[in-house]
């Protein structure tokens, strides 16, 4: 996979063409829920950079010569094009997971390639990932989290908060209809310039969760004492570990600061059309008409 990877960055990323950033900080409205090239991801491989790999100038600053060294992601098709992310995707070993842990009707709405870059890698702030990827009438997302990097607490590996995987969403990232209208279908045409293309919607969650979207308080000191305080524990894994957990659980990651990146490939799942669950129209996450989500059922 990161041999794959390498291969794509080489061919198909031009930085001078094509720079977008991606976080997940207080400007994350501002860096996915304007960016047409976000929107467009949903079923192709587009590349995110680092936002501390940009200059003041919003180009790639010059010590990136190996320009896969800045980049943040890449998604959010990745499984649709053949290849070692599709034939994992469709892997006897996935399939069979996801039946054993209870999804009928397994779909693929996304999967992304994150780099986590030594020095650069930013955090990835507290959220629940079923904000981004909701379903009615209940929440059905599953993350597949596959190690390609040993994890380490100094990397940047996933810290989690147990029990929290039985809490209620407590946000959604949803198309925002003053910008696309009522049908909030994207066909390519501008919309309301004025207003963002998406919006983080307040729903019914856990009041005493504060940092969504942020870090808790104190968690980069030197003891990581904000996140222990506030329930949160490491999860270090090796190379090829894999990691599932339901969409409600709440975790992050922080900074990568040590010479060593890690790399992890990640597919999400949700339950399909054909056990009653259905994929939520406000998602940013929407396929061209005529195109169905991968479904991952045994022969």
């Amino acid at each position: 996979m990161k041999s794959h990877m390498h291969n794509l960055v080489d061919t198909e990323w031009n930085p001078k063409k094509s720079t977008h950033v991606f976080r997940t900080d207080e400007k994350q409205i501002e860096a996915q829920g304007r960016s047409d090239y976000f929107l467009d991801s949903a079923n192709k491989t587009h590349f995110f950079a680092e936002k501390d790999a940009m200059d003041d100038n919003g180009e790639l600053k010059e010590m990136y010569q190996q320009k896969i060294a800045a980049l943040n992601k890449a998604g959010h098709g990745m499984h649709i094009a053949p290849g070692p992310f599709q034939r994992y995707t469709q892997s006897a070993k996935v399939i069979d997971l996801l039946s054993e842990l209870g999804w009928r009707d397994p779909c693929v709405p996304q999967s992304m390639y994150i780099f986590k870059q030594a020095k650069i890698g930013g955090e990835v702030t507290s959220h629940q990932d079923s904000s981004f990827l909701y379903t009615t009438p209940r929440q059905t997302c599953i993350g597949l989290w596959l190690a390609l990097d040993d994890a380490t607490i100094e990397n940047g590996c996933l810290w989690l908060r147990p029990g929290s995987h039985c809490e209620q969403v407590r946000r959604q990232f949803a198309r925002n209809p003053y910008h696309f209208g009522d049908s909030l279908e994207y066909d390519g045409k501008p919309g309301d310039g004025a207003q963002p293309q998406m919006i983080f919607r307040q729903l019914n969650g856990n009041d005493e969760v504060v940092w969504d979207g942020k870090l808790p308080d104190n968690s980069l000191d030197s003891d990581y004492r904000g996140l222990y305080d506030n329930g949160f524990i490491p999860v270090p894994c090796k190379a090829g570990d894999l990691l599932a957990f339901n969409g409600e659980l709440d975790h992050l990651s922080l900074p990568n600061y040590s010479s060593q990146a890690r790399h992890t490939f990640q597919l999400h799942c949700v339950e399909g059309e054909d056990v009653g669950v259905h994929w939520s129209r406000e998602n940013w996450l929407q396929y061209p008409k005529g195109q169905s989500f991968m479904k991952l059922k045994s022969a």
